[in-house]
């Protein structure tokens, strides 16, 4: 994760500002860094379509679909300190042709000289000003304070949420509501001191289930409320895309030079340059998550701009005057920023959005076998219940056998004596295998199953991991 943060994530944010750069007229190179710091980020929201669904339940393994997950939850709220590089950079850049004027027009407007002020054009100071207040504001109160406060309210959460369980103090209601509470309660509390309530997020639900058993629990519950949740807020978050959407502005070529073509070439640079060779280069880093190269090109590839982009270039469009209001080289960049990000969100939600249901179709042609892994057992709760994705059916036993499953439990029974365990768990995936080899050559709910499920009989299962 720290290699994705750091140095993979600082490369995709230069590839993506020179592409900027190279197709957007009348722009500076610090306004495309402030651009692309808006779409560095990899949308979490649109990752889920990669993580999960049938085309990673069946081709896709566990800990690079987990991986993808996790990385586009930190590195979406990671963003923050390029963006702020680059709008210290260009607001306490030396201007001596204008800096009298531009000093009257903010103090006009009693902007007070901080790097998060809105509606502030210049302050001047040179460099080091500009990297002063970067790594106070930006790094430390942005970054730090919010991961800080994000890590000690999760981890509190944990340990009342672990002692009220085993007491039996909450309901099942109140358990389930948990992840939504507590990201209102954060996303409230850090909008009241001005810290990055994104990463506080991630780092708060990372620490609630830090030690795997709320997932359990949630999965041993049959929990469908926060799955129902995550699909209603997606489809409202397209909702208000398409609403906010500045159609007429992708095609202005006499008034910003942006044209429908340029922004196409664009997109295409984008999808080539931005994550591909970063991941490229750094995926020997990381030998458990990518295990070949074509794993890390499926990784760089599948990096979805998303709803972060949109928060980015509105947070970034407060801090600058309105249009007209300042230089030139401000003025170009608020005039600019909105279109290109906004063309890039709708780039990437077509681009992504078909390419897995298209992968899916081709792998099924050229019958690229599946991959059963991690066999875990579930029960099924409806006849009319539709059955998860890549597994086997054992109709005795009214359950299902799930290969390569998202998000697998962790399987904590405790026991008194550990012999017996040992021996129960040995008579469980015996039985577990048994099952698995007579539902190979069976007939599952009536319809004949592939040759593939004779590759699964060989798969060490978990007796413990039965939901």
């Amino acid at each position: 994760m720290t290699i994705c943060l750091l140095p993979l994530m600082a490369i995709a944010w230069i590839s993506t500002s020179a592409c900027i750069m190279l197709m957007i007229p009348r722009i500076s190179f610090l306004s495309s860094v402030i651009i692309g710091s808006c779409v560095t980020c990899t949308d979490p929201i649109l990752s889920q379509a990669i993580a999960k669904g049938p085309f990673a339940d069946n081709y896709v393994r566990r800990n690079l679909r987990e991986f993808i997950s996790s990385e586009a939850g930190g590195n979406d709220g990671f963003g923050f300190p390029f963006l702020l590089l680059g709008v210290s950079l260009l607001r306490y850049a030396e201007t001596p042709a204008n800096a009298i004027i531009l000093e009257e027009f903010d103090l006009a407007r009693g902007g007070p000289d901080l790097l998060g002020a809105t509606d502030v054009g210049r302050f001047g100071g040179g460099v080091g000003t500009a990297l002063k207040h970067w790594f106070v504001e930006g790094f430390l109160y942005m970054i730090i304070l919010g991961t800080a406060y994000g890590v000690i309210i999760g981890t509190a959460c944990r340990k009342v949420l672990n002692m009220s369980s085993k007491r039996k103090w909450i309901d099942p209601g109140s358990f389930t509501l948990v992840p939504a509470v507590l990201g209102m309660f954060i996303v409230g509390s850090c909008g009241c001191f001005g810290s990055d309530e994104t990463l506080a997020c991630f780092t708060a639900g990372s620490m609630l289930n830090w030690d795997g058993l709320y997932n359990t629990e949630l999965q041993l519950r049959h929990d469908s409320f926060n799955s129902s949740l995550e699909t209603l807020l997606n489809y409202g978050i397209f909702l208000y895309l398409g609403a906010v959407m500045p159609w007429k502005e992708f095609q202005m070529p006499g008034t910003t030079g942006i044209s429908v073509a340029r922004l196409l070439g664009l997109g295409v640079l984008i999808l080539l340059f931005r994550r591909i060779p970063a991941i490229m280069v750094g995926y020997r880093f990381m030998p458990r998550i990518c295990g070949n190269w074509k794993e890390a090109l499926f990784m760089g590839y599948f990096g979805p701009i998303g709803a972060g982009a949109v928060a980015y270039v509105e947070y970034a469009r407060r801090l600058f005057p309105d249009r007209g209001e300042s230089d030139r080289e401000i003025n170009n960049l608020t005039t600019a920023m909105r279109p290109v990000v906004y063309w890039l969100v709708l780039f990437s939600v077509i681009v992504h959005g078909l390419s897995v249901p298209i992968l899916y179709v081709f792998y099924r042609v050229l019958r690229v076998p599946k991959i059963y892994d991690h066999p875990v057992e579930v029960l099924i709760l409806s006849e009319n219940e539709p059955l998860p994705n890549n597994s086997v059916v054992d109709p005795q036993r009214h359950s299902v056998l799930v290969h390569n499953r998202f998000s697998e439990p962790s399987g904590l029974n405790i026991h008194s004596d550990e012999e017996k365990e040992q021996d129960e768990q040995r008579e469980s995936t015996e039985r577990i295998r048994s099952r698995s080899e007579r539902s190979s050559v069976s007939h599952s709910l009536g319809m004949p199953l592939s040759h593939e499920s004779t590759q699964r009989s060989s798969r060490e299962v978990d007796a413990t991991d039965i939901v």
